[in-house]
């Protein structure tokens, strides 16, 4: 048996393909794209026989409908999900003849509550488990993305399946996770690792820690941060069953300038992908600048409504297909396009165009005005510059439009590096019209530059 991991980087997310050693392979838990899935198959001389659902997704829509179409690969999936394709229900404690080896479901609510892992065993003798976001490295997954009301109730299911299904296999069993660092499902997670031990977890895993029910719940549901509203929609996607992708799925039809103004003055949003410093030098007026980068997507199903028809802005170097991918993995399905010859042609048809000033650490000491940090809360307990305003990114659209938050003078945007802050910057500019300017860099450069220390909490 080999596992081989397939890691969606900006969403902090790996489904897992098993090699059962016999030509076949199990997949848990695939992302829409079904493509990475069947070339490394292919690549391996295996036929995908079976994809696995641990839960009704939040984050990503489920490629295993994409995997039964290209493949014929048998869904599996929690009974309780209900799901409305075809596929295979399995109950808690129900096994699975997968041709020598026995796949086993473990209920395990917690994260979802019809979630199911999955113990892969040989014969009698465990192999490998699939906790899906039962069991994460460093911590288990987020319990309040179904309703208010059923966090808690959730939070204490997560705590009786840890201790009552998991922390009973042997010490030295893979654990392979969907969820890890980077993913806004993760609440706490710590490290790089995607995968980990049942045994590694009883020794270092925090909320393992914890002595009893209630001091776990009050870890699990203390280490909860904001996430984005899209988490809100996918379940009921996922259950329905995302449509397949067509075969022209990644393709951007060009738009000429003239029909990309008609669809934003009719309600498109436009969204300019390019780098921060080329949105910095000139970018359609209104457009909301979100950096084509891993967390593109993210950042995408954050501020934007995806009834919305979508139109972008990218350079000629950017890779169309990986836009169309991400938009795609979390349901962004309305793709207008893409305006045609970019900038130089937007510029040559005379529509308004505005440009975004950049300032660096050693001058941020010497501008008055206010410093507006849209970093998360997590980060900005880890140091952030004296006396800054602080409003998550994902919080801003409300704000943006306020004033009262801002003191006189110029406001300067910062985040870690640029590209958030470039984001938020955009969003100020749309809803107030007031100039700001980005700070290239973050907290450690403005240390550096200025020799002061960071004001912590």
């Amino acid at each position: 048996m080999d596992v081989h991991p397939i890691v969606d980087e900006g969403l902090g997310n790996t489904a897992w393909l098993v090699d059962l050693g016999d030509g076949r392979a199990l997949v848990v838990d695939p992302a829409r794209d079904p493509t990475p899935y069947l070339e490394l198959a292919r690549r391996r001389r295996l036929r995908i026989a079976w994809a696995a659902e641990t839960h009704l997704h939040a984050d990503f829509l489920t490629g295993t409908r994409e995997l039964a179409a290209a493949c014929g690969a048998q869904v599996l999936a929690p009974r309780a999900s209900r799901l409305a394709f075809d596929h295979q229900s399995l109950d808690g404690d129900q096994q699975l003849d997968l041709g020598g080896l026995t796949l086993r479901a473990v209920a395990t609510p917690g994260h979802a509550p019809e979630h199911l892992a999955y113990l892969l065993l040989d014969g009698g003798r465990p192999l490998a488990v699939f906790s899906g976001g039962a069991l994460l490295v460093g911590g288990v997954a987020r319990t309040d993305l179904v309703a208010p009301e059923q966090t808690e109730p959730l939070a204490r299911a997560a705590w009786r399946s840890v201790h009552e299904r998991l922390l009973g296999l042997p010490d030295e069993l893979a654990v392979y996770p969907t969820h890890g660092a980077g993913s806004f499902c993760a609440a706490p997670s710590r490290g790089g690792r995607r995968a980990t031990t049942i045994g590694a977890e009883r020794a270092a895993n925090p909320l393992l820690a914890a002595g009893d029910e209630d001091t776990f719940v009050a870890g699990l549901l203390g280490g909860l941060g904001s996430f984005p509203p899209y988490f809100l929609r996918l379940r009921a996607r996922n259950q329905a069953g995302p449509e397949l992708l067509g075969p022209d799925w990644r393709v951007l039809p060009t738009l000429p300038p003239e029909q990309v103004h008609e669809l934003v003055a009719g309600g498109a949003v436009l969204v300019d992908a390019r780098p921060v410093d080329h949105f910095a030098a000139g970018h359609a007026a209104g457009a909301l600048s979100i950096a084509l980068r891993p967390q593109f997507g993210t950042w995408l199903g954050w501020l934007v409504d995806d009834a919305r028809p979508l139109v972008v802005v990218l350079d000629d170097d950017q890779d169309r297909g990986e836009l169309a991918r991400q938009c795609r993995t979390i349901g962004y399905d309305r793709l207008a396009g893409e305006l045609a010859g970019g900038m130089a042609a937007w510029r040559d048809a005379g529509l308004p165009e505005h440009r975004t000033p950049l300032t660096s650490a050693e001058r941020l000491g010497d501008e008055p005005g206010t410093v507006l940090d849209v970093r998360q809360a997590s980060e900005l307990a880890e140091g952030r510059l004296p006396g800054a305003v602080t409003i998550e990114l994902g919080a801003l659209a409300a704000r943006a439009g306020d004033p009262s938050w801002a003191g006189p003078g110029p406001v300067t945007v910062m985040c870690g590096h640029g590209e958030r802050a470039m984001t938020a910057a955009s969003l100020l500019e749309r809803a107030a019209g007031r100039g700001v300017r980005v700070l290239r860099g973050g907290p450690a450069d403005w240390q550096a530059a200025t020799g002061r220390p960071l004001a912590r909490s």
